[in-house]
């Protein structure tokens, strides 16, 4: 008998606590980046700029998405939808 693929299900009930910890992860690879500022030379330097920058717009989503699932689970979303 083959074994037929099922797709996951969708367990969001610690969606909100995970992208807090990918955040709080972040911002400690920013700071840690930040150190190393003082001994990169320019082109190191612009590189870890331009990193970081992403980060913080990577930041800016998750907190909008902790915001929506924050909001869904107020609602009352069910994980075995």
């Amino acid at each position: 008998m083959a074994k037929q693929n099922q797709p996951n299900r969708d367990d969001r009930s610690d969606n909100v606590e995970r992208l807090q910890s990918m955040v709080q992860n972040t911002i400690e690879n920013i700071e840690e980046a930040q150190d190393t500022l003082q001994f990169a030379s320019s082109e190191e330097r612009e590189r870890i700029e331009a990193k970081n920058l992403r980060r913080e717009e990577s930041i800016n989503a998750m907190r909008e998405e902790i915001k929506d699932e924050a909001q869904a689970r107020e609602n009352g979303y069910r994980s075995d939808e």
